[in-house]
């Protein structure tokens, strides 16, 4: 059932500044819409509780408590760890319409690193333990097997490939390539630009490619100048190999007088080629026939 505002007021919530953290804040728009929202229709679903702790619906819960809106809670009886907490978070995000793509890469890219760590530890966890006997006969297995066996199904495949964390971000593999560089390359003020919407992935990855110094002075500047110094970092990547073109184009122009008495001159020797061996054969038929 709903909790009353008086009764919500009494429940111990915690709230972690770390899983509040954990995805990216909605804009002031967005927060402003949601308000909007709870207080015309109140607050429909329920916030998503791990014992006491806080997981899911963390800016709903705050607008109800400053208006005193009853909301509802429920348990997650899957949650074994922080890591669970994670995860079922960031699946919950990658299915949401309103995430960005650059959000939905991060996200992905975190999943593959958290499923991944998981399994090393499974893998040498599993290395150091003895390995049990087989039941004889009907004999059940004994011991926390039901259980291993059930994480084994709820475990997360591994996001192994480019390719497999484009599929669970909706994105394609360069997208996923151009938020890897962003991750690795660009200074916060240019990921904080691509967050915002005020410059593109594409433009953005290039923009990282710079000095960390000229990345900040071009997002400082606004969306404008970012735009302009991702069209700078292209055209200078052109011009070389326009430079490269050039001189081989220089070496042998196609329409000079030199170039067509050249191929005058090898027509006339495939000519004299094919003429010399329909010659030989003949040679060879009367030499056959005189025998």
């Amino acid at each position: 059932r709903a909790l009353l505002p008086e009764e919500a007021s009494t429940v111990n919530i915690v709230v972690l500044e770390e899983l509040k953290a954990y995805i990216d804040p909605l804009t002031p728009d967005e927060h402003d819409a949601l308000e909007r929202s709870l207080l015309a229709e109140g607050c429909r679903d329920a916030l998503v509780l791990w014992g006491d702790i806080l997981v899911d619906g963390h800016n709903r819960h705050g607008i109800c408590q400053k208006h005193g809106l009853p909301f509802q809670t429920v348990q997650n009886p899957n949650f074994q760890s922080m890591e669970d907490v994670h995860l079922w978070m960031i699946d919950q995000h990658l299915g949401r319409r309103s995430v960005s793509d650059y959000q939905r890469g991060v996200l992905a890219l975190r999943k593959r690193e958290i499923v991944a760590e998981r399994r090393a530890k499974a893998h040498a966890q599993k290395a150091t333990e003895p390995v049990p006997e087989a039941p004889t006969g009907d004999a059940p297995w004994e011991g926390d097997a039901p259980s291993a066996a059930l994480a084994a199904v709820l475990e997360p495949k591994p996001l192994q490939s480019r390719e497999d964390i484009a599929r669970a971000a909706r994105l394609s593999s360069s997208q996923v390539g151009m938020i890897e560089k962003i991750q690795k390359q660009a200074t916060p003020e240019v990921v904080a630009a691509v967050r915002s919407g005020d410059i593109s992935l594409n433009a953005a990855a290039v923009v990282a490619t710079l000095p960390e110094d000229e990345q900040r002075a071009a997002a400082l500047a606004g969306k404008d100048e970012l735009k302009q110094a991702a069209k700078r970092v292209r055209e200078a990547r052109r011009k070389p190999r326009d430079e490269e073109a050039a001189p081989a184009e220089q070496q042998a122009p196609a329409d000079t007088p030199a170039s067509d008495e050249v191929h005058t001159l090898r027509q006339r020797v495939a000519q004299l080629e094919a003429e010399n061996a329909e010659l030989r054969q003949q040679v060879q038929t009367l030499s056959a026939q005189l025998v």
